[in-house]
Order: structure tokens, then C-alpha cells, then sequence
């Protein structure tokens, strides 16, 4: 999709909904947000409704960035970890991995 050719009031409508789509616990939506409408809020011409759609860009930029730096962390966390867990750490996992007891 273009987002070039819509309309202004289209464009904050549709950045509008992929930001609230965030706070459904949906952080790639953020993600996609931030780089679908990237250039529309930093590098277009002005029009009325650029304000708004670059807080929304910012706003899903920072959001989409915390939940990456949250997941990769409890990911090394959860490696590293995994083994001095026991039980608690099988129950979490899908696969329990063989290797020395």
C-alpha cells in the first residue's frame, strides 16, 4: 500500500489505528507504524495533520523499541538461566532441550 497517495485525514486515521492496535499487546504493529510512516511525518511537505501522525510515529518508534529490548533480554536471561531453574524452567518450555544433568 502506498501510503503517499491517500489523503491527509486518511493517512492520521490509519496511523491512528496501528497505534492503538499497539496497546493490544501487538508491539509489531508499532513496528510497522513507525516505518510505514516514517517518511510521512519527518520528510513530507507540511500539511495539517503532520503533527499529529509524527507523535504517533514517535510515540510506536519508542514503544515498538522497549518491547524489543524487553524480549531479547528475558531471551538471554531465559538461555543463560534455563538450566539452574529446574522444574520451573521446563514447565515454560515447549521443548526441553537434552544435555547434561
Amino acid at each position: 500500500m502506498n501510503v503517499e497517495r491517500l489523503p491527509s485525514d486518511k493517512k492520521l486515521a490509519l496511523c491512528r489505528k496501528y497505534y492503538m492496535a499497539g496497546f493490544a499487546l501487538l508491539p509489531f504493529m508499532w513496528a510497522v507504524n513507525f516505518f510505514w510512516f516514517l517518511r510521512e511525518a519527518f520528510w513530507a511537505p507540511p500539511y495539517d495533520e503532520q503533527k499529529q501522525i509524527r507523535k504517533y510515529v514517535i510515540i510506536s518508534g519508542i514503544g515498538s523499541l522497549i518491547w524489543m529490548i524487553g524480549l531479547v533480554s528475558w531471551v538471554i536471561v531465559f538461555q543463560a538461566k534455563r538450566s539452574e531453574w529446574g522444574e520451573t524452567a521446563d514447565y515454560m518450555s515447549f521443548i526441553i532441550p537434552k544435555g547434561i544433568a
